[in-house]
């Protein structure tokens, strides 16, 4: 670990430190250079970067509650310890993954490079509106919803979607009007976190509702909260996606709807469904899972081998000041056996 730990602090921006520093210095009322020497600590002793120290507030925590947090150095460790890579081509690329999990994905799709022309063209008269998608990007980088109507002929669309080098065109979900509600551009998913423990048996870790916001078509790093697995009840108010920026709303900026308390439907029903999702690959064994909400119940949009640490630990979100690792620990107790720390 003291070689990842140099590394860390080799790499570091001085200036984003500083201005990482100056946050909490604001946030705080700590002296800068109490900070300072705090956030080193906290590297040393927990692997955590200044982003860490400040989206996590430490600054606030004890030694102990410090402890229970997945920082930056364990995410990285528990990323490679539970998935076996050479597999993760199974969900990243998203031909693959519609055909592996075409049981759970929930809506029509054509494979764009090896259709003919024609196939083509019948998809496009089926679903007058698709979402396009590149072959292995995330996050929803390189996607599009189009409409068929916008283009002068079949030709110039078809001629569009060959220079954009799409590799999957979807049918376009029909959100459930209950998540509608809550912001109506995007397609508001839920992300679920899962692992598999020795045995090979899944668990849930986590779930939060994602929203889209400010006319995005997507909802990545707009707005997300937690959803409690057994109720489909949102927990807390939500988070803005750009952890460091630590906004808090109490409702959505663009719909106004109340955001702590709001029913999603189909909770339990999309659990059961990751979970089964989760045992086709076992080899990758923690995964974060985009699912949406149809009037039909759940739908798995993709699965994501590498997942983000930070968005599951918050502060308004952890109200004891206790993190991930403790839930990690009961699923995956082998993980824990090494020095992880």
């Amino acid at each position: 670990m003291s070689k990842y730990i140099f590394k860390i602090i080799k790499n570091a921006s001085l200036d984003k430190m500083k201005e990482a520093v100056n946050t909490v210095h604001e946030r705080s009322g700590m002296s800068k250079r109490k900070i300072f020497n705090d956030m080193l600590h906290c590297t040393r002793k927990y692997g955590a970067g200044y982003y860490d120290y400040q989206i996590f507030a430490f600054y606030n925590l004890t030694e102990a509650q410090r402890a229970t947090f997945m920082t930056r150095l364990i995410s990285k460790k528990f990323n490679t310890f539970m998935n076996d890579y050479d597999y993760a081509h199974y969900l990243e690329n998203k031909d693959e993954f519609n055909k592996l999990y075409k049981e759970y994905i929930g809506r029509d799709f054509i494979q764009f490079q090896e259709a003919s022309k024609e196939e083509v063209r019948e998809f496009c008269k089926k679903h007058p509106v698709m979402f396009c998608k590149m072959q292995d990007l995330e996050c929803g980088h390189g996607c599009e919803r189009i409409k068929t109507a916008d283009y002068k002929s079949f030709d110039e669309l078809y001629a569009y979607l060959k220079k954009q080098d799409f590799c999957i065109l979807e049918e376009n979900i029909e959100q459930h009007p209950a998540v509608q509600k809550l912001y109506p551009n995007a397609v508001n998913s839920m992300r679920f976190i899962t692992v598999l423990d020795k045995q090979g048996e899944p668990h849930l870790l986590y779930i939060v509702q994602k929203m889209g916001l400010g006319g995005s078509i997507i909802d990545n790093n707009c707005l997300f909260a937690p959803v409690d697995p057994e109720t489909g009840i949102i927990e807390y108010p939500a988070h803005s996606g750009d952890t460091l920026k630590g906004i808090i709303y109490t409702e959505h900026p663009d719909t106004h709807v109340k955001i702590q308390g709001y029913q999603i439907p189909f909770v339990r029903e999309a659990v059961k469904m990751v979970l089964e999702a989760a045992k086709i690959t076992p080899q990758i064994r923690y995964v974060g899972w985009d699912v949406a909400t149809t009037p039909k119940g759940p739908a798995i949009i993709e699965g994501n081998t590498y997942c983000a640490h930070d968005f599951w630990q918050l502060p308004p979100h952890t109200p004891d000041g206790i993190g991930i690792l403790p839930e990690i620990k009961k699923y995956v107790p082998e993980f824990f056996e090494g020095k992880i720390k």
